[in-house]
């Protein structure tokens, strides 16, 4: 374990940093931030299908203590929520951030007070800056980076991405941001368009996850208190009816990247937002069984994985790191894993 400093400091001291941030900021002029490639000008202040335009929106920022333990730790990682998404997902459990855009403008703020924010957070005492939903905003986030780190921000960069991003942008951002904790949504295509609008989700995600892996490999480096400092963690939310397509997901990841990336498995999806109501969504209209659970939680064993976090069955917001590397004893019940950690 080492306590690496982040690697945007380099970058900043020596240039580089400053023309990566042009370049960022240099597609919002016909924008092609992400996959969605809407074209337009957004340093004009023209609305991309995002609904954002020239400055970030920033719902809300804290000390979260919700995320896998390696980035909670102690004092929270220093989340930073920002408004709008460049997704439609009919069970979002932020939707009143992500798609309230009409109400969501009202907290747009400068590239300054941005930067203000994740030197509060360090000073708060935070292991890192979490930027949720990040994808939208990765020119205006590295633009406050660079601001920050002129002010002497220290903290690894968390880029928590719904991973419907562009390999251009996360190549601009490659040793800007420390640790990639991206979904990957689904198996099928045609999943992603019905439950988040948008066309070829997969391969998209899948080319984006795969750069991330080139940047990080599949290695995490911690520190002597066990926090993340750098790497790749792919989350995957188990979905009802299996609509994730989780093994088939984990399968990808073992076979084009590695079966070391760590993944983390999450179990808190409950029906919100349209899913609740429209009926054209109902095989989204309930929590996951504990049959299902048990059957997604197999495939770690199943498939060979060997690093990551899941969430407990009966209490999603608690994490477990089981031991992937035992197969002498496969997991094969949920309770076995909160025994393991007692």
């Amino acid at each position: 374990m080492t306590t690496n400093a982040p690697s945007y400091l380099s970058l900043y001291q020596s240039g580089e940093l400053a023309r990566r941030v042009a370049s960022l900021e240099a597609m919002l002029a016909r924008c092609t931030v992400c996959p969605r490639d809407c074209l337009n000008d957004r340093l004009q202040n023209q609305l991309a299908a995002c609904y954002s335009g020239r400055l970030p929106i920033v719902s809300s920022y804290t000390a979260h203590f919700g995320e896998e333990p390696a980035l909670t730790g102690t004092r929270g990682a220093g989340n930073i929520f920002f408004g709008n998404c460049n997704l439609r997902c009919v069970y979002c459990q932020n939707y009143q951030i992500s798609q309230a855009h009409k109400e969501q403008i009202k907290n747009e703020v400068t590239h300054e007070r941005l930067a203000a924010m994740m030197l509060e957070l360090q000073a708060r005492g935070c292991h890192n800056v979490n930027f949720v939903s990040p994808t939208h905003f990765a020119p205006q986030m590295a633009r406050a980076i660079l601001l920050a780190a002129a002010q002497g921000l220290r903290l690894p960069v968390v880029y928590n991405t719904n991973a419907y991003d562009s390999v251009e942008v996360l190549k601009l951002l490659s040793g800007v941001v420390d640790i990639y904790l991206p979904d990957l949504k689904y198996a099928d295509a045609g999943d992603g368009y019905t439950y988040s609008k948008v066309h070829d989700y997969t391969a998209h995600a899948r080319r984006a996850i795969t750069e991330m892996f080139r940047q990080t490999g599949d290695e995490l480096v911690f520190d002597e208190d066990g926090l993340l400092r750098r790497g790749l963690v792919v989350r995957l939310l188990a979905l009802p009816n299996d609509l994730a397509g989780v093994r088939e997901s984990l399968k990808w990841i073992r076979d084009a990247l590695s079966p070391r990336v760590a993944v983390s498995l999450m179990a808190q999806y409950y029906p919100t937002n349209r899913a609740a109501t429209d009926e054209r969504y109902t095989l989204l209209s309930r929590r996951i069984t504990e049959t299902e659970w048990l059957r997604t939680v197999a495939a770690l064993d199943d498939l060979g994985m060997e690093e990551g976090w899941m969430q407990e069955y009966e209490g999603a917001a608690h994490y477990y790191r089981p031991d992937f590397t035992n197969r002498e004893t496969p997991f094969k019940d949920i309770r076995d894993f909160e025994r393991s950690e007692q």
